[in-house]
């Protein structure tokens, strides 16, 4: 896989708001995240280190073939503190958040409403695919973590819930 190649899949990722991308082949496999990339060569016998990793604010980490140094990412809010005893709904795939079935729709919950293990509490699109996810959990909506139509990472929470 060239630079010109890298450029590509990293702009596909921007303009669909992806943070990962991974691609296995014989000779080599690559995955990106958002801020970093890492590149195995395995096998190939190609000279050079086996395991590069370009990361912001690494720049002795960059191979001398003239690629520029990442740019990194804005800093994000500070999260706020968690509420006691509380539980998160975790986002189970990368994606962009929707908390409401269309934009003049009302949101599928609100902070004090109560939910059970199979009420849809958001819209995850991925791949422009709308993945509904349950709250998977009986409890009591604290705080909205996601921000509407902003993209959220795997595992990253979305809301807290009062068991």
């Amino acid at each position: 896989m060239d630079l010109k190649e890298i450029k590509a899949v990293i702009d596909l990722m921007t303009k669909n708001g992806l943070s990962e991308f991974e691609l296995e082949r014989q000779e080599f496999k690559i995955r990106i995240k958002k801020g970093e990339i890492i590149e195995n060569r395995g096998n190939s016998g190609q000279s050079g280190p086996a395991f590069a990793q370009y990361a912001p604010g690494h720049p002795a980490l960059l191979p001398a073939q003239g690629l520029a140094a990442p740019v990194p990412a804005p800093a994000a809010p500070a999260p706020a503190a968690p509420v006691e005893n509380t539980t998160s709904i975790l986002s189970p795939m990368v994606g962009t958040f929707y908390g409401s079935p269309s934009p003049d729709s009302s949101p599928y919950v609100t902070v004090g409403q109560q939910v059970t293990e199979d009420t849809v509490v958001c819209i995850i699109e991925a791949m422009k695919i709308m993945n509904e996810i349950k709250a998977e959990v009986k409890g009591t909506i604290v705080e909205v973590l996601a921000e509407n139509g902003k993209p959220v990472d795997f595992n990253k929470p979305l809301f807290s819930v009062k068991p």
